[in-house]
Parts: C-alpha cells; structure tokens; sequence
C-alpha cells in the first residue's frame, strides 16, 4: 500500500447480515476513507466469541454476509484490505506483548469494557436465578477485549481508527498502551492512534431503540423493497398524535421524521413538516413516502448484493487476498516489536 498515506484500522463484528444504521453509520464513512488512507478493515471473529463464544454455528456464514455488504456499499478490495481478524495470528501474539505491560486498573476503567461487564453480569444472575448451575459468562477473554483491541490497532500501527465521539474514550487506551511501550523500549516506533471523528447519524430502530438485529426493529441492507415497507409502516411516529387531522409535531416524530432528515432532501422535508404540522398529511402517507425513499437511496447496494450472492467463490477470494496483504503487513510489524523488545529469534 502507498507508503505516502497514512494507516487507518477499524472493524466489525460478524453477526450477520447489517442494517442500514451499520451502512450510514460506518460503512458510507469506510468508502469515503479509502480513497485518502490505507484501509484495514477487520471482520472481528475472536471479538465476536468474547460474548458469544458458545454461538458459532452460523459464524462462517456471518463472515461472509459482513464482506458481502461491504463490498455491495462500495469497500473496494483494491484499494483497502478487508480480512479476517482470526487468519492474523500476529494480532493474537501481539496482545500477548501489550498485555505485559498494561496496568490492569488500565483495562478495569475502559468504559466499553464496562458497559459490557454490567450487561453480561445481569444476564449471568438472571440464567443463576433460574438454574443455579448455570455458568458465568464474564470470560478472561472479555476481561482482555480491550487490550486485543489495541493489538488490532497497533499491528498495521496506524494513525487513525474512524470512531464516534461516544467510542473517543476507549481509544485513549491504544494511546496509552502504546505510549508506555515507546517509553519501556525507549523507542517512538509505535504511533500514537488518533480518532477520526465521524459525523454520521445514529439511526434507531422502528420501534425508537437502538438498532439492532437482536431487537427485531432494524431494515438490513439486504431487505426487499417489500419488506423494508412493511417494517417503515411498524414504526412509530408523533405519539400525541390520534386523528389524521390532528396537528403534529415533526420534532418528536423521533423515528419516521428523523429518517426524513436523513434521507430526503430539504425540500420534501421541509413539504413533509409544514403538511404534518398543519394535519394535512397522515403518518401512514408519511410513512410510504419513506419507505420509497429509502428504497430508492439503497437500490443500487441491493442490486450489487443479489449479484454478489450469486458468487461466494468471490467473497472468500476476497478475504482470502486480503487476509494475506493483512497478515504480511502484520508480520513486518512483529518483527520489528519483537526486535525492540530484544526477544528471541530465530
């Protein structure tokens, strides 16, 4: 890759296939970056078993959904790298090293970490109240996820991870860990990664929650122009609004308008809430208009989908090539830690 660029790392879980909010909240961001950085883009297999370690039927399958609507949105295996976490080995020595000399207070006040922690302890005292055999599910390898993390990062060092503000936090971690690593080996090799701040909007699901598969409220990529109607007529809109004629008021319209906002240009938008004001305009005329609108915005990733559906070979071809560029980039990256660190080799 162009060693003139500087180096971006982000990923994904693989839980299947991905939701519009995944596509405005990350992936429209991903495509803009590859033109100006050399991308690595992960499909996180090991972050997936940190909470979900006893569900890995359909995992393989998943990771082929996640490359295939990266590649439908416009990721392009030319000019960024799309791999799987699992197939980099280096990554997993890696987090061995920084996991030698991370304080673990350290790891204990990541907030991610402990978002995860407080959810996953009320789901083990829920299984514990209903069968006292059951086990806990706060693993030693959740307790080191933000460490790996930092692997993730530090083994293409790169420059710059595309977060949200609400993630800024737990990236001072990487800074951290990879400052005390330049410090220990009196070396400045490791880069101090920087947040590169996304702007996008944070979709919620139908029902006003957060997007989600689990949640049953999310529209995938990969949905029909049929279903994605039928799933916009469930969602909900002005809530003190009962009559067709009734005033209302697009401001707590949170999911329908809000959408408007995001996919319809300022002047239906402006249409839509001068109308719902007035009681002009009924929510279920709204909510067909939406649905056009977002059918019409993701008509071209869908098409690009149903072909790439048709040629697995392809996808694997994809992270295979990819995989390895990644695992090369990895090993020089090792190489020359484990040189630093006066280790041994052969």
């Amino acid at each position: 890759m162009p060693e003139n660029k500087k180096t971006i790392m982000s990923g994904m879980r693989p839980t299947g296939k991905l939701h519009i909010g995944h596509y405005m909240g990350v992936l429209k961001n991903w495509v803009e970056l590859q033109n100006d950085y050399n991308c690595y883009y992960a499909i996180a297999d090991w972050h997936a078993l940190t909470t979900k370690y006893e569900e890995t039927e359909e995992l393989n399958q998943h990771i082929i959904e996640v490359a295939t609507d990266w590649l439908a949105s416009g990721i392009n295996p030319q000019e960024s790298i799309i791999y799987v976490q699992s197939l980099i080995p280096q990554i997993a020595e890696l987090h061995v090293y920084l996991s030698m000399i991370t304080p673990y207070n350290w790891v204990e006040r990541d907030p991610a970490l402990k978002d995860m922690v407080q959810i996953l302890s009320k789901k083990t005292d829920e299984q514990e109240a209903k069968d006292p055999t059951a086990s806990g599910v706060i693993t030693y390898g959740l307790l080191g996820y933000p460490v790996l993390q930092s692997a993730d990062i530090m083994i293409f060092n790169a420059s710059l991870v595309p977060v949200g503000k609400d993630q800024v936090a737990h990236l001072e971690l990487s800074r951290d860990i990879a400052r005390k690593f330049n410090n220990i080996y009196k070396t400045d090799y490791f880069n101090e990664p920087q947040p590169k701040l996304t702007t996008a909007p944070l979709l919620k699901g139908i029902d006003g929650q957060k997007m989600g598969k689990s949640f049953n409220n999310d529209i995938k990529l990969s949905d029909s122009d049929e279903i994605t109607a039928k799933k916009i007529m469930r969602a909900i809109t002005d809530r003190s609004r009962i009559k067709r004629t009734d005033p209302g008021h697009p401001d707590e319209c949170e999911v329908v308008y809000t959408y408007y906002s995001i996919f319809a240009d300022e002047t239906t938008q402006n249409i839509v809430r001068k109308e719902c004001s007035a009681g002009t305009r009924g929510c279920k005329d709204c909510k067909i208009e939406l649905a056009n609108l977002i059918n019409n915005y993701f008509k071209n990733i869908r098409e690009k989908r149903k072909e790439l559906e048709q040629d697995t070979d392809y996808i694997k071809q994809v992270i295979f090539e990819g995989s390895k560029k990644a695992k090369q980039r990895a090993a020089e990256v090792l190489y020359e830690v484990k040189d630093i660190m006066n280790l041994y080799k052969v």
